[in-house]
This record gives structure tokens, C-alpha cells and sequence, in this order.
């Protein structure tokens, strides 16, 4: 069993300095007072067997709870005291270099909650590191001076959750949908250098890889960008390309327009392919200045095209972003593995959904892609277009901002819809599984405590909100000068755009299945869990609409994806309630609406009721659905895409893409349980060197490739099949 220390490295559970403490304390006290050798020994005893029973690493706060409470159970008050106040000036001396001992600790790559906290991350590396260690300052300004003491409190404790406190102290928003069209067509400035619009295919998608570069470097959330507004450089690109060919075959006598048009499109295709294989790799290999890929989704959506000749170039571009993603991108041992970027999302509609429709062939190519690489994503412009209604009435199609955070329908000042060029300011979660358990059964307390929260999460997103305001445009001139978002001008502020449904605030939400459980002991599955958990859906939706009505500020109810933080929920829940049987039970809580993971659930039941709640989900999150391995069963892949189109508005399949770099197995890499932590080993060698192995996982939307904590790998490893 491990034990992870204040600075987050782990080392092995010694019970004897459990009982040393105790011992220790015990003599602080007047004689009468003390316990017995035994009753120390005892406490260390069930200390070291409630830790145990708990499957995963212990904190070690959680470790010195344990021993107080157990010091209570025997009436020893004084001693009880004396070790609190023995931790209490304990804590006084860590509080003056609690940061540099993190530092100290991530720089030496002992920092085990830090290896695990981003599955994109690689934490030995210095441009990782670098980042980590401004994060760790930025977190303890963030601590110690701009947020209210109550919030800290509260997010410390796991009743929510201030995202992003790592970047919270600079003026940074989240995440955002790039406007790629504007940039391209009107030219930008990268780095004090001027990039006029392109006159080639190729080189709009190069260009298209540095906004993404400097956009990731400026912000600290996902970003989109959609192909459609690479398209109209096809026809760029066939022009030139056509003069040239017109001109070599006239040179030797040849004037058959017919062979101009075959050469010409066959050199174009040449051209796409390169293109599209310049972001692919690019984006891969880039690392930005937060020493990670850039969190980048690419929108295949043919419904944008301006006209039927700008689809069908589009079309080309999509098809061959499916080839080259199905392909994958071969690791260091030279095998083609799974990459974790670009994301892709491609729109099923009308024209492409069932068989006999024009474009039915990318959506089959789609779906051999999806069995193989667990991308593309699906959202349905059907169900879209009914959900994302703006104020003239007019339903809309448009992609998320990275892996599931949508923006709200907005127009313009010229009654225009507007998507491209608009972002997210921040998230703040509520542990709703905590709220649950604190209200006991009693519904009116439940209310009473939501109530609470939601003014506590209020005040939180009003801090990330105010922390923007007076950000001048030159913080990020690529942002809001050079047209990803906006082109202001140096000097401005970007205040305008925090009001009037520009933006949006988050307030994100997790565990609603164990918060329902947790008041009624139903499931969502069953029809009281289903009606609870709208009801739920339903108040959290009327107080972000109150928010909004009195600040002209844009709330949304947001699905968390909670990837290292349904770790840290499950444990500060189970330090405040112990262990409850189907609510704390598990050493991670469930993301958003989602079914439980461990849920006996079909496919299409499973679609069917969480298309439910992610209506209710207005800004963001995704529904998803566990499959074997489907490379064989393609059809069967397309009868799910074909339910989603019908049924909901946004999901995905996850699969599983590994490969063992020790014996070359290519299948499901599973994982096993060492010493009380669990630990990824191929069934095939038996090797557990997580260097020597690449493992693809969907963590929270995105894919996940360099492994999780011990919270996530348990849900990873408790995930059932659905078809």
C-alpha cells in the first residue's frame, strides 16, 4: 500500500510512524490521561486496515483523520487534543514552504498526484515541468490572495471545484472557437510577423497549425476549428494548379482540356493530403508553451459549405482527414499507434446518414475510423438544429469548443448568428454527491444545502468573471488583435465581450448518479432515479437563467468532464461520510448525467435516457457508449450513428487502441492491481513499464495517452460494455 505525502510523492504506508505519533502525543499528556501500548498499537492496526480497504494511495492528512477519530472512539480527549495541536504546529511550519516543497518534488519527478493529473502531459519533461512550476505559484497567489477564504475552503474540501487554478492568476480565459475563416481570409500577425491570406491549399493548412500553436500558448482550455474554412483554398489551389498544367502539356503540343482536368485534380488530391497530413503531424508533435499538445477539435460539418461546389471540396478534405486519422501516427518503435489530437467531430446529416445519400461514403469511412481510432465524435444537425435555438427562432449546428463545452445560441448586432470568435470565461463545479449526502434523505434539506451551493459556486464564477475584466487586448494578440477571437485595438479592453451572451461562465456539475442514489437509493436507470435527476437538472438550469437575467452575463449548466478530479471527489467524500454503499463505494464519482460505469446497460437505452439530461446540459457535455472491438462489425458501428442522429445531440464510442513496445502486441492492454495500486500490464509479456507500452483511452472527451491516477484508472478498469 502507498502513502502520498504534502508535497504529492509516494512512498511506501509504514504503520510504525502511525504509532510512533501516537506514542509521542501520548507522553505529552499527564499520566492518567495516557493509553496503554496496545490501545497504540490497535489504533495503527484499524488505521492501516480502513486505509487498506479503501483500494487506492492515502493521503496523508487522510491517514492522521483516521488516528484522531480513532483516539476519539476511546474517550483519550486529552490525547486527542495534544495530537491536534501537535499537527496544528506542524501545519504553521509547512504552510511557509508547502509551494517550493512541490516544486521541489515535480522538478525531481516524485510527484505522484502531479503524474497523474493530466492524461496529455508528460511530467518528466522540462517544458511540463516549467509550466507545473508556474502553476504551483499561481495556485498559492490564487490561495493566499484572490479568492474569498470560503471558496478556497470549499474547493479544498471537494464540495466544488475551481478549475484551472494554475492559470487562474494571470488574465486567461478557458476555452474558445477560433475563427479560422477570418484569419485566413483577411490575413493575421504571428509573432510580429504578417501572414497575408494564403494562395494555396497547403499553406493555409500550415498557417492553420501556428494560430493553433499561439492560440493554445494563450489560453488554457480546448479550441475548435472547422475544415470548411479551409476549403475555399482548394479551389485556389486548382486554379494555380491548373495554369500549370495547361502550360506543360501545351508546351509539348497537348491542348485536351479533358487530360488538364485529370492531371489538374489528381495533383490537387496531392496537394490535400499533404496538407491534411501537415496538421495531423504538426499538431502531434507541437508542444506549446504548457509543454502539451495543443487541445485542438477539428469540425467536419458539409452543412457549412457556402455552396454544392464547396461541399463536395470539403468532402475531399474530410475524406482524406479520415484516411490519414484511421491510419494513426507511428510511435517511436516505428508501429502505427492511436494520437490523442487532433480530436475530430463530424456532423451526421440528411445528405450523409443513410445509405444511398450522396455522402454515405465518408460516413461509412467515419465509422471504420471511429472502430479503429475512437474518433471521430458525432453530433446529429437533426436534434442539434431542434436544441440550439437563437432569438429570431433559428435552430443551429456548430461545434463544441474543444472536447464538449458548447456556447449558447447568440446574434449579432446585425441579427447575424455568430459561433466562430467567441470563448468560454471559466467553470466552477458543484459536488453534487456531497450535497446528497449532507441533506441525509430529507428533501427539504436537500434544497436547503442546494441553495447554498449555488450561491457559493455563484460567488466563485463572479471571481472568474471579475479577473477578466480590464484585460487589455495586448495580454494576447493573437486572441484579440489578430482575429482568433476578435481584432481590437492595442489598448482595448475585452469587456464588452464578458456581457450580453458573447461568452459564457460554466457552472459545471458531477455525480448526479450518486446524488440521487444518495437521497432516494434509486438509480437514474429506474423511472423515481430518471424523474429526481431531471428535477435536479431542472434547478440547476433556473438559477444559471437567474444569474443571467440580473448581470447580462452569459451562465450555462456545464457537464464536467472531471478527469483527475472525480479522484479527488471520491476522497474528500469519503473522508467527510466514510464509506456509503453505492455512493462512496468507489474511488471516483461519475462524471456529469452520466449512467454509472458499472451499469448492466445496452447501447441504445443508454443513448436514449442521457439524451434526456444532455438536453437539459445547455452548456456542454457528451453522452458515450463502451464497445468491443468493432473493426469486424462495421455495421453495427453505423446503426449506433444512425440511433444518435435520431436521438441525441452529441456522442462518441470508446473502444481501445494499444500496443506493447516489449512484444509487440496490438490489442487491450488491461490493467492489475500491485501492492494495492493499480497498474497497466500487457496479457501477452506481462510488462508493466509504462514507457514501453502506448495506451489510448477516452478520458473525459478527449483521449487520454499518458496515463491517469489511480481515481480514473479504476473507473477506466470498472467500464462495461454497452453493445
Amino acid at each position: 500500500m502507498k502513502l502520498i505525502k504534502r508535497n504529492g510523492s509516494e512512498v511506501t504506508f509504514d504503520r510504525e510512524k502511525i504509532s510512533a505519533a501516537v506514542r509521542a502525543a501520548n507522553l505529552a499528556v499527564d499520566e492518567k490521561y495516557r493509553i496503554s501500548d496496545v490501545d497504540i498499537e490497535n489504533i495503527a492496526l484499524v488505521v492501516e486496515n480502513t486505509c487498506a480497504a479503501l483500494g487506492r494511495s492515502v493521503g496523508v492528512e487522510e491517514v492522521q483523520d483516521l488516528v484522531e477519530r480513532e483516539i476519539m472512539k476511546l474517550g483519550a480527549f486529552d490525547l486527542a487534543k495534544a495530537y491536534i495541536t501537535y499537527r496544528y504546529k506542524r501545519e504553521l511550519v509547512r504552510k511557509s514552504n508547502t509551494t517550493d516543497d512541490k516544486i521541489m518534488s515535480l522538478i525531481e519527478c516524485n510527484n505522484e498526484e502531479v503524474k497523474q493529473e493530466n492524461a496529455n502531459k508528460n511530467p518528466t519533461v522540462n517544458s511540463v515541468q516549467r509550466d507545473y512550476m508556474a502553476g504551483e505559484v499561481s495556485k498559492d497567489i490564487t490561495r493566499r490572495l484572490l479568492l474569498p477564504e470560503d471558496i478556497v475552503k470549499a474547493h479544498e474540501e471537494g464540495i466544488i471545484h475551481f478549475h484551472d487554478a494554475d492559470y487562474f492568476a494571470q488574465h486567461m480565459h478557458n476555452c474558445d472557437l477560433v475563427n479560422l475563416e477570418d484569419m485566413l481570409q483577411n490575413g493575421t500577425v504571428i509573432s510580429g510577423t504578417m501572414i497575408e491570406k494564403p494562395h494555396s491549399f497547403s499553406t493555409a493548412c500550415n498557417i492553420a497549425t501556428q494560430i493553433i500553436a499561439q492560440v493554445a500558448s494563450n489560453q488554457y482550455g480546448g479550441q475548435s476549428i472547422s475544415l470548411t474554412h479551409l476549403a475555399p483554398f482548394v479551389e485556389v489551389s486548382r486554379k494555380k494548379l491548373r495554369a500549370t498544367v495547361a502550360r506543360e502539356l501545351a508546351e509539348v503540343g497537348v491542348t485536351d482540356e479533358e487530360a488538364v482536368a485529370k492531371i489538374t485534380e489528381s495533383r490537387l488530391r496531392e496537394e490535400i493530403r499533404k496538407g491534411v497530413q501537415c496538421i495531423q503531424y504538426q499538431v502531434v508533435t507541437l508542444l506549446t508553451t504548457n509543454g502539451q499538445a495543443p487541445f485542438i477539435t477539428v469540425f467536419m460539418y458539409l452543412g457549412e459549405a457556402k455552396d454544392e461546389k464547396e461541399r463536395a471540396d470539403l468532402a475531399v478534405i474530410i475524406e482524406e482527414t479520415l484516411l490519414q486519422r484511421y491510419q494513426g501516427v507511428k510511435n517511436e518503435a516505428g508501429q502505427w499507434i492511436t494520437p490523442a489530437f487532433p480530436k475530430l467531430i463530424y456532423v451526421l446529416e440528411e445528405g450523409n446518414v443513410r445509405p444511398g445519400t450522396k455522402y454515405y461514403y465518408l460516413t461509412e469511412l467515419a465509422a471504420k475510423c471511429t472502430a479503429k481510432r475512437m474518433v471521430p465524435d458525432y453530433i446529429s444537425e437533426k436534434i442539434m438544429l431542434k436544441s440550439k435555438i437563437d432569438k429570431n427562432g433559428e435552430g443551429h449546428c456548430y461545434t463544441c469548443m474543444g472536447c464538449r463545452s458548447f456556447l449558447t445560441p447568440y446574434v449579432d448586432e446585425d441579427g447575424k448568428p455568430k459561433y466562430y470568435g467567441r470563448f468560454n470565461q471559466g467553470v466552477v463545479t458543484v459536488n453534487l454527491v456531497d450535497i446528497g449526502l449532507s441533506a441525509g434523505g430529507d428533501m427539504d434539506k436537500f434544497r436547503e444545502i442546494f441553495d447554498e451551493r449555488m450561491e457559493l459556486c455563484h460567488r466563485a464564477l463572479r471571481c472568474r468573471h471579475e479577473r477578466l475584466l480590464g484585460t487589455l487586448s495586448d495580454a494576447a494578440p493573437i486572441l484579440w488583435q489578430y482575429g482568433a477571437l476578435t481584432r481590437l485595438k492595442k489598448g482595448e479592453t475585452i469587456d464588452k465581450y464578458l456581457y450580453g451572451g458573447y461568452s459564457t461562465l460554466s457552472l459545471g456539475y458531477a455525480g448526479l448518479w450518486e446524488c440521487v442514489y444518495s437521497l432516494i437509493g434509486k438509480k437514474l436507470t429506474e423511472r423515481e432515479g430518471e424523474e429526481l435527476g431531471l428535477e435536479i437538472m431542472r434547478m440547476l438550469n433556473s438559477y444559471t437563467a437567474k444569474w443571467k437575467a440580473a448581470e447580462n452575463i452569459d451562465y450555462s449548466l456545464y457537464g464536467t468532464p472531471l478527469e483527475s478530479t472525480t479522484y479527488k471527489f471520491a476522497k474528500c467524500l469519503q473522508n467527510r461520510f466514510g464509506i456509503v454503499e453505492g455512493v462512496t463505494d468507489r474511488n471516483y464519482i461519475t462524471n456529469s448525467y452520466h449512467v454509472h460505469v458499472t451499469e448492466e446497460i445496452d447501447a441504445f437505452a443508454k443513448l436514449a435516457l442521457e439524451a434526456k439530461f444532455q438536453a437539459l446540459s445547455p452548456g456542454g457535455a457528451i453522452s458515450y457508449v463502451e464497445v468491443p472491438d468493432m473493426q469486424s462489425n462495421i455495421d453495427a458501428v453505423l446503426g449506433v450513428m444512425e440511433f444518435i442522429y435520431d436521438n441525441i445531440m452529441y456522442a462518441e464510442l470508446n473502444t481501445k487502441s494499444d500496443f506493447c513496445q516489449v512484444c509487440g502486441f496490438d490489442g487491450e492492454i488491461e490493467i492489475a492491481e500491485d501492492d494495492g495500486k493499480l497498474v497497466w500490464e500487457c496479457p501477452n509479456c506481462h510488462n508493466r513499464d509504462q514507457s514501453k507500452m502506448n495506451v489510448a483511452r477516452r478520458t473525459c472527451g478527449y483521449i487520454g495517452t499518458q496515463y491517469w491516477n489511480q481515481g480514473r484508472t479504476s473507473e477506466i478498469k470498472d467500464r462495461v460494455l454497452h453493445l
